[in-house]
């Protein structure tokens, strides 16, 4: 089995989702990324950890607004694969995964910040930051270009996967460049906030700020995976239907995709509507986190230097 015939009307009915998805999302995504660049590239004064990655993530998102008009072109004229396609392409499945993995980094960064303060000043630097971000990018970019020889027959239309064959690059773009992602986003953001809360407030304007860290931690998770979770379950859906060979389910697979596609693109836009607030809020993140954990250091120590008591040995 190489191919699997299309409903063309349904093709039609997504177009027309992706407009009514894509339209709101380049006008407010264009101008709040604007915003988020005046904010992080000029407002801000301390270049940190988060400064850097906000940066880094503001292009990937911006790069992904330029290509949403050519996706709604190519799914509704069936354009070739040529060279006009592989570009998107590239551009595409470079800042997807880009997007993912600096949402990634910021977690890890807030984690460190909290856990580990002692260690954080030599772990983290707004240096290494940028040097993480230079390595990703150079590695994505790399395997976009790639990404087309491995796969062992070119398809005949851009962003449509017309033949049945199954598609281990994309298991293993879908399994390491997000579900890991997840995990690890899952974790920090949990560690972070049940650290928060453990931490005894000394004033009440200490207490609203953690509670708007808390806020802010929690509703970064939530768009992470309500915006990229259906589109990466519906690509293992679709690799699922090819190694099992059954035809007959390609086309609501196909439409799944197309659908969670556009929630996961939308991410661009509420990036910076989420991370501006939260700069707005707290132009220096870990620094709560660090003071944070210090001073709760602090109290474990003036408890461990006190005299010990009697204890009843059984």
């Amino acid at each position: 089995m190489e191919n699997c015939t299309e409903d063309y009307e349904l093709q039609d009915g997504i177009v027309l989702f992706q407009l009514v998805v894509y339209i709101p999302v380049l006008c407010l995504g264009t101008p709040l990324n604007m915003i988020a660049f005046w904010v992080f590239c000029c407002k801000l004064k301390k270049w940190t950890e988060t400064r850097v990655y906000m940066i880094n993530l503001m292009v990937a998102d911006s790069f992904l607004l330029f290509a949403l008009p050519f996706l709604i072109y190519f799914t509704k004229y069936n354009h070739p694969t040529d060279k006009l396609c592989l570009f998107i392409q590239n551009i595409y499945f470079t800042n997807i995964p880009m997007s993912i993995l600096i949402i990634t980094l910021i977690a890890i960064d807030r984690y460190i910040a909290i856990k580990f303060p002692l260690k954080a000043k030599i772990l983290r630097s707004p240096l290494k930051s940028a040097s993480i971000c230079g390595f990703l990018w150079i590695t994505l970019i790399i395997y976009s270009h790639l990404r087309p020889k491995f796969n062992a027959k070119k398809e005949q239309f851009c962003f449509r996967k017309q033949s049945a064959q199954p598609n281990y690059p994309t298991l293993f773009s879908v399994i390491f460049g997000y579900f890991i992602p997840l995990g690890i986003v899952i974790f920090c953001s949990v560690q972070v906030i049940t650290c928060l809360k453990k931490k005894m407030a000394t004033s009440p304007h200490e207490t609203k700020l953690i509670q708007k860290a808390i806020h802010i931690v929690s509703v970064n998770l939530c768009v992470f995976v309500a915006c990229f979770s259906p589109f990466h379950i519906a690509m293992l859906l679709r690799f699922a239907v090819d190694v099992a060979g059954a035809c007959s389910m390609l086309s609501e697979v196909r439409s799944s995709i197309y659908i969670s596609a556009c929630l996961a693109n939308s991410n661009c836009c509420l990036d910076a509507f989420c991370y501006y607030f939260a700069a707005k809020e707290f132009p220096e993140f870990p620094s709560l986190f660090h003071t944070c954990v210090l001073r709760r250091s602090r109290t474990n120590q003036s408890q461990e230097s006190q005299p010990p008591t009697n204890q009843v040995m059984t």
